[in-house]
Parts: structure tokens; C-alpha cells; sequence
């Protein structure tokens, strides 16, 4: 894997002496409309995240498990500055996420199952773009993005072709693409394999292995996949409808509960089975999944 330096403007905003992620006491709400009240029933306030805490060290990888609606795409959205914060902190590398933005937004690189291109662009002019803001030189880029594509199971015979004629398990490929070209410092995955068949979600999930070490990246993985969180994560967290239940690391939490896996834990805590959705379930989805 080729690495990329990072500018030295960028390097020097990545302190060493402070958590890579610094979370403290997060809220976020929504407001939404009561579907059984009728069309002009008045919106009601719904916690998104309620005052989660926890932190992230320097080269750590940490997984967040939740199902639809846990709140585990709110906390992505709020840590790459894509969303305002109902209060709390967060900090990365030290910068404070919902004020010092700018330099947030070149230390962050997000994946998400939502991926938003230029549609009219190809999956090459798309990274092109994407390592210029960056600050990579097309002597970089030129060697650095057909490798990259390659390494995620990108056809190269499709590099030319625009966004909006791929499939989404292609189009995810490509977000993983744009993320890793970079070398982020903080790597968020917001349900990076999403999409994707096997063979494609084993070849990201080692490819995900291989930043972390060669970049010395970051990683903050939510999802619902418990196999791929207990297969990267030194931690695993659990968020159910707005609330951290526990950050620790998998052998930990099968002995907090007594339990031999994930899913059994996931009960444990809860009271229920990680795949029911009930109700209140589906009034969080849609809104905070």
C-alpha cells in the first residue's frame, strides 16, 4: 500500500498528548410530528443521543453496535461537523468539533451507507477531486487512486463510468476509496459494508486492518454487523436508543453479562433480541438511524 504524508499545516494539528476522540455528556434531539395526531399535530422533541461519554485513543479502533434508530448515525454526523450538537463536548486530537470545523474536516474522513458523490463525475474524477482538496499532487494521485480502487474490488474496465450508473455496493466501494485515499487521521465508518457481497466485505475489513496499521489511523466503526465489530474493534460499545451502555473491550462485556457472545450481551442489556424492532423502535428509525 502506498502511504501520503500529510501536509505539514495538517500534521501539526494532530497532538499526540491528548485522545484521539474526546466525548462528553453529547445530546442531540429532532424534532418530528406525531403520525397518529394528524397532518397539523404540533412536532415533539426526540433524543437522538443522551449525554454519551467516552473517548478514543490515538491508533485505537472502537466499534459502536446499534440497530436502526440507536443514534449511531447522529454521532458520526455531529463528529464529522455535519450536524449541531444539543449539548456536551467533543474533541478531536484536542480541537473542539462543533467550533474549530475547518481543521475538523481535514482530519476527519467519513464512510457512510448514504454516500454522496458528484453523480456526473466517474469513480476516478470523483477521488481526483477529493485528493486535491487534500492537498495531493497528481504525481501521488496518479499511481495512488487505481491501487486504492483495486484494493476495494473496484472494477478497473468501470473507473470512467459516472456514479449514478453504479450500484450501490459499487458506490460504496468507491466512498471507501475516497476515505482511505487520504491516510485519515480519523477514520469514521458508518456502516461501511453495507452493500457489499463476502468477498468485498472481508477485502474492505482487511483493508481497514491495514490502514490502521500503515497510517496509524484512528477508527471509529459503527454498525450493526457484531462478527465485523468483535473482528476489527479493540472495544465495543453498545448505543440503544440514545444511550451508551458500555465501552469495553468484547471478552470484557461477555463477562460483565455472563454471556459467550455479542448477542447474547446485547440482550442481556436490553431485554430483548438485537433483531426486534418494536414499535417505539420504528419511531426512531428513519430519524436517527
Amino acid at each position: 500500500m502506498s502511504t501520503f504524508a500529510l501536509p505539514t499545516a495538517l500534521a501539526t494539528s494532530v497532538r499526540r498528548d491528548v485522545p484521539a476522540v474526546e466525548v462528553k455528556n453529547l445530546r442531540k434531539e429532532f424534532r418530528r410530528r406525531d403520525r397518529s395526531a394528524g397532518r397539523f399535530a404540533r412536532r415533539r422533541r426526540m433524543p437522538a443521543l443522551r449525554d454519551v461519554t467516552f473517548s478514543i485513543a490515538r491508533g485505537e479502533c472502537v466499534a459502536i453496535l446499534g440497530q436502526n434508530g440507536s443514534g449511531k448515525s447522529t454521532l458520526v454526523r455531529l463528529l464529522s461537523t455535519l450536524l449541531i450538537d444539543d449539548g456536551g463536548e467533543a474533541r478531536i486530537f484536542g480541537h473542539d468539533a462543533f467550533h474549530d470545523t475547518k481543521i475538523i474536516r481535514q482530519l476527519v474522513n467519513r464512510v457512510s451507507v448514504e454516500a454522496s458523490f458528484f453523480k456526473k463525475m466517474s469513480a476516478h474524477e470523483n477521488l481526483s477531486y477529493a485528493a486535491r482538496f487534500y492537498g495531493m499532487p497528481p504525481s501521488v494521485t496518479r499511481t495512488a487512486i487505481p491501487e486504492i480502487l483495486e484494493r476495494v474490488g473496484f472494477p478497473a474496465d468501470r473507473r470512467g463510468e459516472s456514479m449514478e450508473n453504479l450500484s450501490r455496493g459499487m458506490q460504496q466501494k468507491v466512498a471507501l476509496a475516497r476515505a482511505l485515499l487520504t491516510s485519515p487521521v480519523l477514520l469514521l465508518l458508518d456502516e461501511p459494508t453495507t452493500g457489499l457481497d463476502p468477498r468485498s466485505k472481508l477485502e474492505v475489513q482487511q483493508f481497514v486492518r491495514e490502514v490502521r496499521a500503515t497510517h496509524d489511523a484512528t477508527i471509529l466503526l459503527c454498525t450493526h454487523d457484531m462478527a465485523e465489530a468483535e473482528a476489527l474493534a479493540d472495544r465495543v460499545g453498545l448505543l440503544d436508543r440514545g444511550e451508551l451502555l458500555f465501552l469495553e473491550p468484547v471478552e470484557d462485556v461477555k463477562r460483565r453479562y455472563g454471556v459467550q457472545t455479542l448477542e447474547e450481551a446485547f440482550f442481556a442489556a436490553t431485554g430483548r433480541a438485537f433483531e426486534e424492532e418494536n414499535a417505539e423502535d420504528d419511531e426512531y428509525r428513519g430519524v436517527f438511524a
